[in-house]
């Protein structure tokens, strides 16, 4: 079986414009949840969210193109020239029908949608923009990526919900295992911080109404969740491929499972049984047993019934070891990014391979009788980790865990 390793990547994230920005500030345990910018939530109770700051999609893309896209996809476009740039990787017309893209999102332009269906009820379907329909489309940013970047291999994207940028990675590591492309820019955007983005989660309970240290994954006060915005992008490789261009190798993706709850459209399986099959599977196919799992990035939205029904299913799935593994949720930091936040997370394992440190879990003011587990209370370890597990979560039951491993020859 081809081996596939990671050679570059690429964060914009309410932390900073870069991986590396970004990846310092989850190590310092930094907030980037603060007041709500991007619209007026006076008639919300919703007040807090993780907004990107400061961002200017003209440093990617020309003007033109920028009015063209929706935000979820400047996100992505900067993400994607970021982790090109750091692999290093040449795209020519000899490689180009070899390289993939897998950008992920479980929602796509939600505020390009919103935009357009008040134009529509305001001055009817003439007042509507020719680039509505792409700006909306959650395939937007994958097909933006492959244009700008010349590339002409297999070009999708997965919605999954919450799964989707982990369930990309994954699908795009079976493509280059088959042997069916080289390389695949993987990952996923999301830009959620809208009226319907904001007001929807609201509106079912699942978010947190806090003013400040929240959200708090795995805590007893938890309270809900905290959207968020950004992108993260992987460029993943055939080892082989990698090694004759004398790429430099951050880590290796050894495992993938998916799996589904088929239980209810929102909440998870109470014993956490159907996402304990994923991370099973995931293992797997990964050739590995439990004790050999060194750290786990959380789903951890910071619900009630997300964290404990994870909690369960990390028991159910690694046995006594689940003990033994430091667990965090960096969405304590970033926010929930949504269909973007498996591929944040997956990097941030490879950053914590790299480094030898666990992102702390901020927020945390005290153990819940059903969340115990060791999740790394907001200050960052040192840690030597040979392997770490990411798990990602879903709406409508969708449940997808990678696994990445230091690289070795």
């Amino acid at each position: 079986m081809r081996r596939v390793v990671i050679t570059g990547i690429g964060i914009i994230s309410p932390l900073g414009h870069t991986a590396q920005e970004t990846w310092e500030a989850i190590k310092d345990g930094r907030s980037g949840i603060g007041p709500i910018t991007l619209l007026d939530v006076s008639n919300f109770e919703v007040k807090h969210a993780a907004e990107v700051k400061n961002f200017d999609p003209t440093t990617v893309l020309d003007r033109r193109e920028a009015r063209r896209q929706d935000r979820f996809e400047w996100f992505a476009n900067a993400a994607a020239t970021e982790a090109l740039r750091h692999s290093g990787l040449e795209i020519t017309e000899e490689n180009n029908s070899r390289i993939g893209v897998a950008i992920s999102s479980g929602i796509g332009g939600l505020a390009t949608l919103e935009e357009q269906v008040k134009l529509l009820q305001a001055k009817g379907p003439r007042s509507l923009s020719p680039f509505g329909i792409p700006r909306i489309m959650g395939n937007g940013a994958a097909g933006s990526v492959s244009i700008l970047n010349k590339i002409h291999g297999p070009s999708f994207s997965v919605a999954s919900a919450c799964a989707s940028g982990a369930d990309g990675i994954g699908t795009a590591t079976l493509l280059i295992r088959s042997g069916i492309v080289d390389v695949m820019i993987a990952g996923g955007s999301e830009a959620p911080i809208t009226g319907l983005g904001i007001g929807g989660f609201e509106r079912i309970g699942a978010a947190s109404l806090r003013d400040s240290e929240t959200p708090s994954p795995f805590s007893h006060d938890r309270d809900g969740l905290i959207v968020g915005e950004g992108a993260g992008i992987l460029i993943l490789e055939n080892l082989e491929h990698a090694r004759a261009r004398k790429a430099d190798i951050l880590g290796e993706i050894i495992g993938y499972g998916a799996s589904a709850d088929a239980h209810h459209i929102t909440a998870p399986t109470e014993d956490g049984s159907g996402s304990a099959k994923a991370i099973k599977y995931a293992l797997e196919n990964a050739g590995i047993s439990p004790g050999n799992v060194d750290y786990i990035n959380a789903h951890g939205t910071g619900t009630q019934l997300n964290d404990e029904a994870e909690t369960n299913s990390i028991k159910l799935a690694l046995g006594t070891h689940a003990y033994n593994i430091p667990i965090s949720s960096t969405k304590s930091m970033t926010g929930h990014i949504m269909g973007a936040t498996g591929a944040i997370e997956a990097i941030f394992c490879i950053q914590a391979i790299r480094d030898g440190i666990i992102p702390p879990t901020i927020n945390y003011r005290g153990p819940d009788p059903v969340c115990d587990l060791d999740y790394v209370p907001n200050k960052a370890r040192e840690k030597e980790i040979t392997i770490a597990m990411s798990n990602s979560f879903g709406f409508g039951g969708h449940n997808a865990v990678l696994i990445f491993k230091a690289f070795k020859n």
